[in-house]
């Protein structure tokens, strides 16, 4: 789906309601209150610009940005980009408010689309023991012990064998994550093409010394910067907590690699950065590296083209983009919600159930625009915490769309595990047939039924 480029979509009652030039002159109270009223907010004075491939001069590019007293702030062009022939994304930096920045570029025929630099948050709410002991409700299924047939069914996979293999890497967008926590070490993923802490850009991606991740809110090789970062693993926890080692909690892939792309912060995440993000993701499957899905449980802000854009790249790479449903009560089908209500086909948008299969109270819906529902309410998982002024391995319950999505992306890693070479097309198709009917779901998703991984 193309949506109109270079006009502000704002979500109102499954609408587009844009902002045309006719008027093009937006007060900041005005301005502030279309982003309240729609629950939309993105950086002030900021915006996204697009210049046509190949057809705008240097002069042309002076002169449009003189129409908004613009100035670049950032150059984006990532390698995904590059091998895509795609010029670069500016972020550009307005002394006219956003809405009238974009407005006043609506007319310029050079421009391919220009739009606000949103806003993101996470969509969570606040022989291994807490397998054994019950908790990990979301592990289980109608044969496991503990029982619990509305989990993922994970632990039958477990039993027939398939826990993942070390092979098969999943790239988490989010915070970053605790890759030194006691149930996530073995499993944290290294960049192959990276020789750590030699200052050089080994496989020249643009990241130097990127072997766990990058972390592009703080434009550093830093993915995990203490007890901030308990969304990113707990998320990561849920997708690969080591399995069987008598510790904490067993994600979903036993076995499986797990590397970040950092884009939230304590101020949430910009879309300039996510857009580098799933670029940076895009890039290593183009270096050769496994990457089979990114995760991630994240929401907010309005249709980007850029982001759109950068999700059909990783499609073209063959990554799947394993999204939150959201955490508003929302019916997506009518008030879309991002980025799980992008079209890419590479999609896959995860609603939350409870451990006695109702859909959870919280969680967005739609029979069109969200796939499947998987374990989302009262998930344990891994957190970094702090005693003594130390960070150590920790556990914690949240509950969210975010907690959702990773079952669903651990379920891709033991799909891809199972059968080598399988598309990203494929491991979804897997993912959705397999899915169970489920009464809480009928008319709520594209597939009425809940995440099933015991066949994979």
């Amino acid at each position: 789906m193309k949506l109109n480029k270079l006009l502000f979509p704002v979500l109102a009652s499954g609408m587009l309601l844009t902002v045309s030039c006719e008027k093009d002159n937006f007060s900041a109270e005005q301005e502030e209150a279309v982003v309240a009223k729609e629950q939309l907010s993105f950086v002030p004075n900021e915006v996204l610009v697009k210049f046509k491939d190949g057809k705008a001069s240097t002069k042309a590019r002076s002169n449009a940005l003189s129409l908004i007293q613009g100035v670049v702030v950032e150059t984006i062009q990532t390698s995904a980009m590059k091998s895509a022939n795609r010029d670069e994304v500016l972020l550009v930096s307005s002394k006219l408010s956003t809405l009238n920045a974009i407005a006043q570029l609506k007319g310029v025929a050079e421009v391919e689309y220009a739009e606000p630099n949103f806003i993101y948050h996470h969509n969570a709410t606040s022989n291994d023991p807490a397998y054994t002991n019950g908790t990990l409700w979301g592990m289980y299924g109608d044969a496991t012990t503990p029982s619990n047939q509305y989990g993922s069914q994970a632990g039958e996979a477990w039993a027939a064998g398939n826990t993942g293999s070390n092979t098969v890497y999943i790239g988490i967008i989010d915070e970053g994550y605790m890759y030194m926590h006691e149930d996530l070490a073995a499993n944290a993923g290294t960049n192959p093409g990276e020789i750590a802490g030699n200052g050089v850009d080994d496989d020249n991606n643009g990241y130097i010394d990127d072997v766990y991740g990058w972390d592009f809110d703080g434009n550093d090789n830093s993915v995990f910067d203490g007890i901030d970062d308990d969304h990113g693993t707990h998320v990561a926890g849920t997708i690969g907590g080591v399995g069987n080692n008598g510790t904490g909690i067993a994600g979903v892939a036993w076995n499986v690699k797990l590397m970040s792309g950092k884009f939230l912060g304590r101020r949430g995440g910009t879309t300039a950065n996510a857009i580098k993000a799933v670029d940076y993701f895009t890039g290593l499957k183009q270096n050769g590296v496994n990457i089979v899905a990114t995760n991630n449980s994240w929401g907010g802000g309005g249709f980007s083209q850029g982001l759109y854009d950068a999700i059909d790249r990783a499609n073209q790479a063959g990554i799947l983009f394993i999204a939150a449903a959201g955490n508003e009560t929302n019916n997506n089908d009518s008030n879309l919600s991002y980025p799980g209500s992008y079209t890419n086909s590479n999609i896959i948008a995860v609603a939350s159930i409870t451990n006695s299969g109702g859909l959870s109270s919280f969680s967005n819906y739609g029979a069109t625009t969200v796939d499947l529902g998987a374990p989302g309410s009262g998930i344990y998982s891994s957190v970094p915490t702090r005693s003594k002024g130390q960070i150590l391995s920790g556990y914690a319950t949240y509950s969210g769309t975010s907690m959702a999505t990773p079952h669903v992306s651990g379920g891709a890693a033991l799909y891809a595990s199972s059968y080598p070479g399988a598309t990203a097309a494929e491991i979804k198709n897997a993912i959705m047939s397999s899915a169970v009917p489920t009464s809480s779901l009928t008319g709520k998703c594209v597939t009425g039924g809940r995440l099933n991984v015991s066949g994979f």
